[in-house]
């Protein structure tokens, strides 16, 4: 009588291998017809490498605007939700604070940290999508939201809740938008990929603000107040959904999916952690487009008009002139980093941004003038244009591709937080001890030394070829 096979409770390796292989296979499955091929599951073909890029940029663009336009409509939303009457509950003041100054900037780490994780997990795609989800929500919010002579304490709240999801889809978007956008280049494109990130923030910095200068142009403070004041999110509203539909056509980068299916071979783990030395180099960038971006560009105004006494439409102006440069220069600097080395490039735009802004606004303040304050603004707009078209690509370059939209969502908000949410308290802080109205250009050369000494330790080496590949270089 043949008696029956003992059979062991724990798997051969033949076994194990085939359960792997069989694992990929399915995953592979699920992913590639979102990559690799050239027909989405439900059969239609896949969009052009255009289209994505597209629907990447426009959508990174109306997440910005929307942003934006909260902050360019601030002192009406303060007059109509956060009034200073005495019949004012006293807890406006303290909602007014946290929503309008505090509250995005506090979400967008976590956003960042929440909507790159999943984006590492699910996929660039999925995260973009839940991000823009968000955003539409917050945008119906603000478009429709009563004002306090209507709903009282509610209206502030819906506010506040508006705000938070605006910060917590904003502070995932870049790290996954741009983690796309260069997964997404073809070889030899991938600077230039990777500026349009850049390049889509502005789009939404010029079109928000030129919207604002029309509506206060064409519209009276009544009329604001009255309603006016919505049409710019109301005008959000209806272009979000279309690159909503845009995106959801979109298929997942193939150096996603590669990274995916070869980590779960036997023996390929996924990268445990990043060197520290990256994410320090990474901050030490953000910081300098950061304090350009708050200090430099934010404070233009307030200088303009306190200090050399210049009108405020004029320097609205100029700020919306420096954007446009800036707009145009930003995606010609990325493909210069496709041809030339883009550690001279950043060394080079970082070093001259640093010899001219002290003299620059010393020029200026000798003899104030709106032309003056224009040559002033578009200098230093070029050559923190050349900067900001380059950096992008440089930061992914410094992060695998299984950890990277997590990864640039930590440096980029941390450093965003520190540089440029206190940004204020650093400048008047300043402005207290020395007493000199130049005392926030020593800010901006504070950041733009920090992002100095972090180029300097960036590693030479062509990892964009890697990044074509999907397989990340070895970290500093």
């Amino acid at each position: 009588m043949q008696r029956p096979m003992k059979t062991s409770g724990r798997c051969s390796a033949p076994s194990r291998r085939f359960d792997a292989t069989r694992k990929i296979i399915n995953t592979r499955r699920q992913l590639m017809p979102l990559a690799l091929t050239s027909h989405g599951p439900d059969g239609r073909a896949a969009p052009s490498r255009k289209t994505q890029l597209v629907a990447t940029v426009l959508g990174n663009a109306m997440e910005w605007y929307d942003f934006m336009v909260f902050a360019f409509m601030t002192p009406i939303i303060n007059r109509l939700f956060f009034p200073s009457s005495a019949d004012a509950s006293p807890l406006n003041s303290i909602l007014l604070t946290t929503a309008l100054f505090g509250a995005g900037f506090i979400m967008r780490p976590v956003g960042g940290i929440v909507l790159g994780m999943y984006g590492d997990r699910k996929g660039r795609k999925a995260a973009m999508m839940l991000g823009m989800s968000i955003m539409i929500v917050s945008v119906i919010l603000m478009t429709f939201a009563p004002t306090y002579a209507t709903a009282g304490i509610a209206a502030p709240i819906i506010v506040l809740i508006s705000r938070l999801l605006q910060g917590f889809s904003v502070g995932g978007e870049f790290g996954t938008s741009t983690a796309f956008l260069i997964e997404l280049a073809p070889p030899g494109k991938t600077g230039f990929y990777g500026s349009l990130q850049i390049a889509g923030q502005l789009l939404a910095q010029v079109f928000g603000a030129s919207l604002g200068i029309l509506l206060t142009t064409a519209f009276t403070p009544d009329q604001m107040d009255a309603g006016a004041w919505r049409i710019p999110f109301a005008i959000g509203l209806a272009i979000v959904p279309i690159t909503f539909f845009m995106r959801r056509n979109m298929h997942e980068s193939q150096a996603f999916v590669r990274e995916v299916t070869e980590e779960e071979l036997p023996g390929n783990g996924s990268p445990a952690h990043q060197s520290i030395g990256s994410f320090f180099i990474g901050m030490g960038m953000v910081a300098a487009s950061a304090v350009s971006f708050y200090v430099t560009f934010g404070y233009t105004v307030t200088y303009a008009k306190e200090v050399l006494h210049i009108p405020m439409h004029q320097s609205f102006l100029v700020q919306t002139l420096a954007a446009i440069v800036m707009m145009l220069v930003v995606p010609a600097a990325g493909m210069l980093s496709d041809r030339f080395n883009r550690k001279k490039l950043l060394l080079a735009s970082l070093g001259g941004y640093l010899a001219v802004v002290y003299p620059l606004y010393v020029w200026v303040g000798a003899e104030p003038s709106f032309q003056r304050l224009l040559v002033t603004q578009l200098v230093m707009g070029v050559l923190s244009a050349i900067f900001l078209g380059v950096y992008c690509t440089v930061l992914v370059e410094l992060y695998a591709v299984r950890l990277r939209a997590t990864s640039l969502a930590i440096v980029n908000n941390l450093a965003v937080m520190v540089f440029g949410g206190f940004s204020q308290f650093f400048v008047t802080w300043l402005l207290r001890i020395t007493g000199s109205p130049m005392a926030p250009i020593f800010y901006v050369i504070l950041g733009l030394v920090i992002g100095l000494v972090a180029v300097a330790f960036l590693p030479e080496r062509h990892s964009y070829i890697a990044i074509r590949t999907g397989r990340h270089a070895a970290h500093p």
